[in-house]
């Protein structure tokens, strides 16, 4: 023990012989324990959430939609033949990936949409959009899967999208090919 430990435990002793016994000053009520305020509910997420689910169930009443093991495929017009093939197979490289595992349906459009933009902004062909299968969804309809079949069937720089290989996710995955600017 080093001679300023020493001198520390001494202080300390010192002082509580100095003080003597301590008293507190306040007794603690022996009330009823005070209820715990319930938690601030985030009013306007949930709105945005409820909105976001109300929109989607709309489409999903217009379209069946797709189920867990479904492959959703989409090809714009003006992308050959060819490239759609080599999209399927997974012969493009993917320069960027999102995973929306978790996500709520309007996080996971937040997020689609923020994703998007930056991969533009890099100017990436190919990008990977993993939705999962969608197994813990309501009634068995994979909400995020929909969803991003949904929204990217409405944007126009997305030239098409095919699911994944097996390899590279499958059907709880997304493949994406992007329009350059």
């Amino acid at each position: 023990m080093s001679h300023s430990e020493d001198e520390d435990q001494d202080d300390a002793a010192l002082f509580r012989a100095a003080i003597g016994e301590v008293k507190p000053i306040r007794q603690p009520q022996a009330d009823a324990p005070q209820k715990p305020r319930p938690r601030p509910r985030a009013r306007m997420a949930e709105r945005d959430e409820a909105e976001a689910q109300g929109e989607f169930a709309r489409l999903l009443r217009d379209s069946a939609p797709l189920e867990a093991g479904d492959t959703a495929s989409y090809r714009r017009e003006q992308l050959p033949a060819r490239l759609f093939q080599r999209l399927r197979k997974g012969q493009f490289s993917v320069q960027d990936e999102l995973d929306l595992h978790g996500a709520t349906a309007a996080q996971a459009e937040a997020m689609l949409r923020q994703f998007l933009l930056e991969a533009h902004a890099h100017e990436f062909g190919c990008v990977r959009i993993i939705h999962g299968k969608g197994m813990q969804s309501d009634g068995g309809v994979p909400v995020l899967k929909n969803l991003v079949d949904r929204l990217l069937r409405q944007r126009n720089d997305v030239l098409a999208f095919h699911s994944a290989p097996a390899a590279q996710g499958g059907t709880g995955a997304l493949l994406v090919l992007l329009a350059r600017k």
